[in-house]
């Protein structure tokens, strides 16, 4: 098998990657990346980016990765396509990565930025539609639809706190609830039912998003009763959860019962030396590509001090 030795690898190549490998290029590291499946990580789904600092006019979302990506070359930063599917983190570097089951990389120091994915129905319509007004972040896309009406599936905490942020934007929020209680905390979930502007549809789940070319409307199925109800809509917010790209990390790197890899509070530093996690892969709670970018920052500067001081 071919094999490698790296001084610093980073794995994933999203908004914390990128930022991560302009770093340390720039600190002479000579980082070299490998991109995963989806070279860009989720904003290469999404559509219009109106809310990352310095593009006033807004960009689409492959499009402004395509910009990390440019400045990360512009650097030096070696950029390769191909997935991580095994590791062997010692707790002493090097650290072995197997490339796409066909190469072995031995490195020094290791970024994880491998990201998170959102949970979805399962609908074609929903796959079809997705960026034209189906979405799975409120923060991200909630003011292209502000005094419209908008839909949103789930039921617990973030579902709630997204249902009570699009309340604020929306003319009406139309939340879908599988079972006739939410999983929110006690307290998430008064504040969704006394928000006047958010309707609840108990015992219910998403049967079809209607709509051509962009989202019309959605057709909720009452379970308990076997009704149907077309609801008019502009947008449709998808909020079951995340999946973090950690499986193939969880034998050596320390997570939570979600998934998300755990770092030392305010650092990036995993629970084995020379391993460094950023990005949505350990980010729960805010997951914007702007965080994801200053995370992608930390894992550099840390990683520097770490191979400084060890050579």
């Amino acid at each position: 098998m071919e094999s490698e030795k790296i001084h610093c690898l980073i794995i994933g190549s999203g908004p914390a990657g990128y930022t991560a490998a302009i770093y340390a290029a720039r600190a002479g590291l000579k980082p070299i990346m490998y991109t995963g499946l989806v070279q860009g990580g989720q904003l290469m789904n999404t559509t219009d980016v109106e809310n990352y600092p310095g593009y006033p006019k807004g960009i689409l979302g492959p499009e402004m990765m395509e910009d990390f990506k440019l400045q990360a070359e512009r650097f030096g930063t070696d950029i390769r396509y191909g997935m991580a599917t095994k590791v062997e983190f010692n707790q002493h570097p090097p650290h072995k990565v197997w490339i796409d089951g066909e190469k072995l990389l031995e490195a020094d120091a290791v970024i994880l930025a491998t990201g998170a994915e959102a949970k979805w129905l399962g609908l074609d319509s929903e796959k079809r539609l997705n960026g034209s007004g189906v979405s799975a972040c409120a923060v991200c896309d909630g003011f292209f639809f502000r005094k419209q009406e908008v839909a949103i599936v789930g039921a617990g905490d973030t579902a709630c706190e997204e249902a009570i942020y699009l309340s604020k934007i929306c003319s009406t929020v139309h939340m879908i609830v599988r079972r006739d209680v939410m999983r929110a905390s006690t307290i998430m979930q008064e504040r969704v039912i006394n928000t006047p502007n958010i309707k609840i549809y108990w015992n219910s789940q998403t049967d079809e998003i209607l709509g051509d070319t962009v989202v019309e409307s959605v057709r909720i199925k009452n379970c308990k009763e076997n009704t149907m109800t077309e609801v008019p809509i502009s947008g449709f917010f998808v909020a079951i959860g995340h999946k973090p790209n950690s499986d193939v990390f969880k034998e050596y790197i320390h997570t939570d019962d979600q998934g998300y890899v755990i770092t030392v509070p305010g650092r990036t530093e995993t629970n084995v030396e020379g391993v460094f996690a950023c990005g949505d892969l350990q980010d729960k709670v805010f997951r914007q590509a702007v965080t994801a970018a200053g995370t992608g920052c930390m894992a550099a500067l840390e990683t520097e001090r770490y191979l400084s001081a060890k050579h």
